[in-house]
């Protein structure tokens, strides 16, 4: 799939002797795995190239995946390659230094509002960015390099994305990257330890949610968490948001929101649904994402009970026209 693509970006990636690999805002683990992944894909088979991952932000739960880089100077990037994964969009991208590189490639999984790039590699069918980059290593497998440290990193990002490989997504290919990947040797039992425990302020968070969680008329779950919230539970802005996952087994209830007050005192939402399409919902709010995992942002908390009416719609149309929602 896509061969002509993945050869051009390897030529490109042999070219440089500098390549900097950036993602988006807000990281979540498939933005963190598949950049350290192909990071470590690069430094193991071209030990003489500088491979660096920059970005303004990091994320808290993904830390045990391994640091990323500091910043360097704009003049750094004068005769470097950059590659952003995981984002359709220049504004959401880390790294505000990307577009000083002489050369821009592009890796990504999302609906693309807009192309960029002077090289852009785009599958949204894809369950993941991490998905591509286990891909690209398994095209050039004869090439490429690859430890299990490597496939760890790119393991997560795939396992998280997918929702355990549970979303529709997931294909027989993903599932056979990812075996691929467990094949160097993945200690799992230690991943998903770090993935899926829990600290005890996040279980009372977990209880908190559901019980502040709402249903709208037609069956839109929601909820609303404050900064005074998150203060009380310990919690990053990613982690509070990460509860919307609480929420995905409420039957009846084909979308699922969370609204999460940020310090500047605009509102993150997180959309996801099962059946049921929400980018489309999330574009007209600024956002943007996948069919049934996308993201926006608010002004303020103003705009909640129009999302609320819009999404409360789409079930509703949904459920009119069709007998197979559960």
């Amino acid at each position: 799939m896509n061969t002509a693509i993945k050869r051009k970006l390897l030529e490109k990636i042999k070219q440089y002797d500098k390549i900097i690999i950036s993602r988006h805002l807000r990281p979540d683990g498939d933005a963190v795995g598949s950049t350290l992944g192909l990071k470590g894909i690069l430094k193991l088979t071209y030990p003489e190239k500088e491979v660096l991952v920059i970005n303004g932000d990091y994320g808290g739960y993904t830390a045990f995946l391994g640091q990323e880089d500091a910043q360097r100077d704009d003049e750094y990037y004068a005769d470097a390659l950059s590659i952003i994964i995981d984002t359709g969009t220049p504004d959401r991208i880390s790294n505000k230094k990307y577009s000083l590189a002489k050369e821009v490639a592009v890796i990504d999984h999302h609906i693309e509002p807009e192309s960029f790039g002077d090289i852009s590699w785009v599958e949204p069918d894809r369950s993941s960015a991490c998905e591509m980059i286990a891909d690209f290593y398994a095209a050039f497998k004869d090439e490429l390099k690859m430890d299990a440290d490597a496939a760890t990193k790119i393991y997560a990002g795939m396992v998280t994305d997918s929702g355990r490989f549970r979303y529709e997504s997931v294909t027989g290919e993903t599932l056979r990257l990812a075996a691929m990947l467990i094949d160097t040797g993945i200690d799992l039992e230690r991943l998903y330890a770090n993935l899926y425990l829990s600290e005890y302020e996040e279980l009372k968070y977990h209880s908190f949610v559901l019980n502040k969680m709402r249903v709208t008329k037609n069956g839109v779950a929601h909820f609303y968490i404050s900064l005074d919230a998150q203060k009380k539970f310990g919690l990053t802005a990613e982690q509070a948001c990460e509860a919307v996952s609480y929420l995905g087994g409420l039957k009846g209830s084909i979308i699922w929101l969370a609204f999460i007050e940020n310090a500047d005192g605009t509102v993150r939402v997180r959309l996801r649904s099962r059946f049921v399409t929400v980018n489309k919902l999330a574009e007209k709010y600024g956002g943007g994402g996948h069919a049934c995992a996308s993201g926006a942002t608010l002004k303020n908390r103003y705009g909640i009970r129009k999302v609320l009416a819009d999404a409360d719609g789409l079930i509703a149309e949904y459920k009119a026209n069709n007998t197979d929602w559960m």
